[in-house]
């Protein structure tokens, strides 16, 4: 397996993982352009890092870190790890702990004082598996859709 970053022909199979749940499923629109523009938009900021993982000559992983500066904790920048998604022909197979581990490493090398995450709260697995990996659910979170 490698982990490298995203490349626009990309695009279409991390869609078909973002949609291939029940919540994605409701979310997602595989096809519509404006992934496209996302993705690019992505790609050019320096604080964006869009990974996939590959296997068998595919993709069949991926998430995004985002570094955020801030002045709290003393000017730290943090890490936020969004949009983990394991091919569900791989899931199970140690893959999503590869990914999580790797960019825990990626915010460690790049100065950032603490990783953190959100997790829809129907997903019970996903609470499981990022305490296994030492995440803690030490806030609340809160959405206001737009």
């Amino acid at each position: 397996m490698l982990i490298r970053p995203a490349r626009a022909e990309d695009v279409p199979a991390i869609v078909a993982m973002l949609a291939d749940d029940p919540l994605g499923a409701a979310r997602e629109s595989p096809g519509d352009p404006r992934y496209d523009e996302a993705f690019a938009e992505i790609a050019a900021d320096e604080r964006q890092v869009l990974v996939v993982a590959e296997a068998d000559g595919g993709v069949v992983g991926t998430l995004q870190l985002t570094f955020t500066p801030g002045l709290s904790r003393v000017g730290a920048t943090r890490a936020t790890i969004e949009g983990v998604r394991v091919h569900s022909a791989h899931r199970g197979s140690g893959l999503g702990q590869a990914l999580i581990e790797w960019a825990v490493e990626e915010a460690r090398e790049r100065g950032a004082i603490l990783v953190q995450l959100t997790t829809d709260v129907s997903r019970k697995d996903a609470h499981r598996f990022y305490e296994r990996l030492g995440f803690v659910a030490s806030h609340i979170g809160m959405k206001l859709p737009l």
